[in-house]
């Protein structure tokens, strides 16, 4: 078994977004190629915005995508809760061991005197930096300010640990994704740590709970970059293993901007909710940064594991293409079983009396409307002329098909030979060839012959196999629909 631990650590501050979707992905695809384990934590300790709704979305998004860890809330692993705000009793002790090695000091200043170092920067045109005014107290000092009713926050000092650690003010590591990064400790300014109200900052909590939880490799999205090189000096200063560190690029709209709900879904359970088949997202969520390497893009989980090279991942921002999505989930709609899509679509179709049809003649409803389907909450619309007696026809087929002297010569036609008919599928498919080719001698197209059929049937020119719909229509319903349509 392979010491690779990778993790996935969403704020339940909302639905699972197909970007943290899309992490989590990545890093389940790393530990799956290598036997490596998959840890879930869930980073809740901004009580304001954090709901178990929020919570329970992202356990079920991440079931549904196939992405079940190894360690995390209901599942439990040797590193003790994976609820951040269940660790509380935890942070403080790091805390004073940064204090005592001196990498840690205490903090009083006031938002109020902080705002005025902010203004005064700005009115110099400079990036903002904490001028480390209280590192240097003395114990008289810091009593007097506990006396004024001060608390301290605890401040973590770049400069020292950035001299203890490097030889330079530069430090670098090697991102699996998008290769040597660097940065000048000297722009990044002494950050707190742990607030004057006892609580962690989030760029010390997860250091202490990926180093306790003995997270090997961290892959997550590039908007953390600028974190983690605080977060390799926290490592540093405790003594602790670094990690290895990928930043994923973002993923953008079509128009290149961030993906938001003015673009359309976003959570993978909006996804799920219109008709999106999980295993089509999560295939689909996998090309957003990597290719396979046959060039074959429908692939299952395990497949894409095998051949999934972390390496290999691009460093630029991939586009959501929906259009793409649509064609994928259309293909894997193709490949169910009948009965299974049966099943899938029967949520989609709860404004039906489905006791009305026979399973035979549901079964073969979805056969014949399953092709066009691009997501399963096509089907309300595309089956809606098969209940009901009468039919609504769209008003622009009514005036353009159906009132057209041609069209109801056909259908008082129709209506006159078809009461005589057997309604088997291989008669009617006889008959509507005979009928067609009658009035292909009077000089009329087979389209256009068939359009009135359809028209009057269904209120459409467009639809399932004309056969299998009278089938599943009957005689009577068909020929009610077409003497309704005759003026």
């Amino acid at each position: 078994m392979s010491d690779v631990r990778v993790r996935i650590a969403p704020s339940p501050s909302g639905n699972l977004h197909v970007g943290t979707a899309r992490t989590a992905l990545f890093n389940y695809l790393y530990a799956k190629k290598v036997g490596g384990k998959f840890v879930l934590r869930i980073e809740d300790t901004d009580a304001e915005r954090t709901s178990q709704a929020y919570i329970d979305n992202i356990f079920d998004s991440l079931k549904a995508l196939g992405l079940n860890w190894d360690e995390g809330p209901d599942v439990g692993g040797p590193y003790g809760p994976y609820t951040q705000s269940e660790r509380f009793d935890i942070y403080p002790k790091y805390i004073q061991i940064l204090l005592e090695k001196g990498f840690a000091y205490e903090c009083f200043c006031t938002p109020e005197e902080l705002e005025a170092e902010k203004e005064e920067a700005t009115k110099n045109k400079k990036a903002y930096v904490y001028s480390k005014k209280c590192e240097n107290l003395n114990d008289i000092e810091k009593d007097r300010l506990r006396a004024e009713g001060r608390k301290p926050a605890i401040r973590f000092s770049v400069e020292k640990a950035t001299k203890a650690f490097h030889n330079s003010s530069i430090i670098h590591f090697d991102d699996l994704v998008k290769g040597d990064l660097h940065q000048d400790t000297n722009l990044i300014g002494d950050f707190v740590i742990m607030k004057s109200n006892g609580a962690p900052t989030y760029n010390f909590a997860v250091v202490i709970d990926d180093m306790l939880m003995k997270i090997s490799h961290i892959i997550r999205g590039e908007d953390h970059i600028s974190n983690t090189f605080k977060q390799i000096l926290i490592y540093e200063a405790l003594g602790a293993e670094v990690p290895r560190f990928g930043h994923l690029g973002m993923i953008l709209a079509p128009d290149r901007s961030k993906l938001s709900k003015r673009h359309g879904a976003t959570a993978v359970s909006e996804f799920v909710e219109k008709g999106y088949l999980t295993d089509a997202l999560i295939n689909f969520v996998a090309l957003l940064g990597w290719a396979p390497s046959d060039g074959n893009e429908i692939k299952t989980v395990d497949e894409i594991a095998q051949d999934f090279r972390i390496n290999e991942v691009s460093s630029s921002n991939s586009i959501f293409e929906y259009d793409k999505l649509n064609w994928m989930n259309s293909q894997y709609i193709k490949k169910l079983d009948i009965n299974d899509l049966k099943e899938r679509l029967k949520p989609f179709l709860t404004k039906y009396d489905l006791s009305t049809m026979t399973d035979e003649q549901y079964t073969h409803m979805v056969e014949i409307t399953r092709d066009p389907l691009t997501i399963l909450s096509d089907i309300t619309d595309a089956v809606s002329y098969f209940f009901g007696e009468d039919v609504e026809v769209d008003p622009e087929v009514q005036t353009t098909v159906l009132d057209t002297e041609v069209s109801q010569d056909v259908l008082k036609t129709f209506a006159e030979q078809a009461k005589d008919w057997e309604w088997t599928e291989e008669n009617l498919h006889e008959k509507l060839e005979e009928f067609r080719g009658f009035y292909k001698e009077k000089g009329v197209k087979a389209k256009v012959t068939m359009w009135a059929i359809r028209a009057a049937v269904t209120g459409r020119t467009r639809g399932a196999d004309m056969v299998g719909t009278l089938v599943i229509l009957g005689k009577d319903k068909t020929l009610h629909r077409v003497a309704k349509a005759i003026k």
